[in-house]
């Protein structure tokens, strides 16, 4: 699809592959290309679920400094905005997104994978928000969305000393959901997408949005937003044919309408 991204699709299930020697960094190029890509997918009618991928090496490991370092304030405050913008476009999926998370998921990379609904890395993976380091702080949701993750003291303790923490400890405290062999990080992501594959489409993304548009606001606000969404689905064929599978006892055939 791009020169560092592209987009296969297998089984209702789309692969956002990232390949950008050596390790990933994210430049303004790549940027685009993952915010096309996920615009592609959340509105594939095939797709059902989605792996971000970035080969056996490394995830993503940050936004390209050397290309981030020349930009003056001015540039910076546009191409900020930009950034946020390619990763809300992955935030905002509309079915479920699976992290498969090998080598480094650090800086951009680590606000990226925090982007996908569930993370499943590899033992040897490495995550962090080393921004700090730079004497700057993280610019693409990490301040946002890894609080919201883990809650405010780890993300805090991770972002105020910037260090790293091994796959054990992502999972000790919430950051990633499953770590398996390196070897295996592509096949668990795509066994975890698979259970979503045969689910009513337009319910889950319901569900999705629900859920993360409710983390945003208060407890009032998330239950409206919650009834709308749930009586929304009764306009569906899918909320129909579950609930009349339901009462004949069979198993319900959801075609996504």
């Amino acid at each position: 699809m791009g020169e560092f991204v592209s987009v296969e699709i297998a089984d209702h299930i789309a692969t956002i592959r990232l390949d950008r020697p050596k390790l990933n960094a994210l430049n303004r190029q790549m940027q685009e290309e993952i915010a096309e890509a996920a615009r592609l997918v959340d509105t594939d009618p095939a797709v059902h679920a989605v792996i971000l991928y970035g080969g056996e090496r490394s995830f993503a490991a940050g936004v390209d400094i050397k290309e981030m370092s020349a930009m003056p304030y001015v540039e910076m405050a546009v191409q900020s905005r930009s950034l946020q913008d390619c990763f809300n476009a992955v935030a905002g999926i509309g079915k479920p997104v699976v992290a498969a998370i090998a080598g480094y998921a650090l800086g951009g990379g680590c606000e990226l994978a925090l982007c996908a609904d569930f993370r499943v890395a590899g033992e040897s993976a490495m995550l962090g928000q080393p921004e700090i380091r730079l004497g700057i702080i993280p610019g693409a949701g990490g301040t946002q969305r890894l609080p919201r993750l883990v809650g405010p003291a780890r993300a805090k303790d991770l972002i105020f000393t910037g260090r790293h923490v091994d796959a054990g400890e992502a999972l000790a405290i919430g950051l990633v959901d499953r770590v398996v062999p390196d070897a295996e990080v592509y096949t668990a992501a795509l066994e975890l997408a698979a259970t979503f594959v045969q689910g009513p489409v337009a319910a889950v993304r319901a569900a999705k949005q629900a859920i993360d548009r409710g983390l945003e606001t208060d407890l009032d606000t998330g239950l409206e937003i919650e009834r709308l969404q749930f009586s929304g689905l009764f306009a569906t064929e899918d909320a129909r044919e579950g609930m009349t599978a339901f009462t004949e006892k069979r198993r319900p055939e959801f075609t996504g309408r």
